[in-house]
């Protein structure tokens, strides 16, 4: 695994929120730590980053937030993604897989050839 993390490519964040919450609620931790895991450590999201986007997305209706306990009987906003928030997160994968396939046209053009 490399020494540094990966910086996120603009736009990158509102995408993972909404994936990290296509599960159920969660609160902001619980949406860090699942960005963490799921890229083996690979993106890291500072808080200074995280809260201002939950609130940014909170704002567009892409998700509602509601004030739960957590695990450790500790209070927290926990955030859903909304049915707008869902749509939006469709169109967002659809775009990104065919920006990441016409990307890798370039990077790996051998693959291309054995097709």
């Amino acid at each position: 695994m490399p020494t540094e993390s990966l910086d996120l490519i603009r736009g990158t964040l509102d995408v993972l929120i909404l994936k990290s919450l296509s599960d159920g609620p969660q609160h902001g931790y619980g949406v860090g730590r699942w960005i963490r895991e799921e890229t083996e450590g690979e993106l890291q999201i500072e808080e200074g980053a995280l809260y201002p986007a939950l609130h940014r997305l909170e704002n567009r209706k892409w998700v509602s937030s509601s004030w739960g306990l957590t695990e450790n009987n500790r209070r927290a906003k926990y955030y859903r993604m909304t049915a707008k928030g869902k749509k939006h997160l469709n169109a967002e994968v659809e775009r990104w897989t065919r920006y990441a396939n016409a990307v890798g046209r370039i990077l790996h053009p051998a693959r291309q050839a054995s097709r």
